[in-house]
């Protein structure tokens, strides 16, 4: 007997997923990929001999990739050709929800003298592009070592005051104030005004990528 049309799938199997959407969700993938480490059209295109036209258009959905491009664009990114099919059929979302407190401890120079580091967002990109901090400095915090890292270090004071270093310069941090600097250059607290101190420290790396 014929199948009727409009009969639904056998229960528990998905639907496959059209061309045109495997099409744009590769393309978001590579998009999401490049920014993640901080990497322009142009570089990537670079990189993997594709043009930038091409890779905008293949970022956008459309125009659907060969397995050679997208090879080249993996090689490019470092990452493996599976990366870029890993969420084809899956539900959108992944983001992370680290609840009040519950941030992973992490042990850094610091730690045994009254600092403490909780770890806000696990990246689970091939490359480490960026960690978040929730740093706590109290009365004990006494000895202040000195941090170097690749990348880049955003400040944010949360609650609390002090003077913190980064190089030759000195700067005076109160709660709401933020502070950028380059990570390679020797920095850290000096002197803590106002406990307990609490801030935000993202570290960014993307332009530690190499080429």
């Amino acid at each position: 007997m014929a199948k009727a049309r409009g009969t639904a799938e056998p229960a528990g199997k998905a639907p496959a997923p059209e061309a045109g959407s495997v099409t744009r969700q590769i393309g978001a993938t590579v998009r999401r990929l490049r920014s993640s480490m901080g990497l322009t059209l142009g570089e990537v295109a670079k990189r993997s001999h594709v043009s930038a036209g091409m890779l905008s258009r293949l970022e956008n959905g459309d125009v659907s990739p060969s397995l050679e491009t997208l090879g080249a664009l993996t090689a490019a990114l470092g990452v493996p050709l599976g990366t870029l099919f890993g969420d084809i059929g899956k539900p959108r979302g992944g983001a992370q929800h680290v609840p009040k407190g519950q941030g992973l401890e992490v042990v850094r120079r610091g730690t045994k003298r009254g600092h403490t580091y909780h770890l806000l967002a696990a990246d689970r990109g091939p490359r480490r592009a960026f960690e978040p901090f929730l740093v706590t400095l109290s009365d004990k915090s006494e000895v202040f070592p000195g941090f170097e890292h690749p990348g880049t270090e955003f400040i944010y004071l949360l609650e609390g005051s002090l003077t913190y270093r980064h190089g030759d310069e000195t700067h005076l941090l109160k709660a709401g104030d933020a502070l950028t600097f380059v990570g390679t250059v020797p920095h850290g607290p000096e002197k803590l005004l106002k406990t307990p101190i609490r801030m935000l420290s993202i570290i960014i790396y993307a332009d530690s990528v190499e080429n």
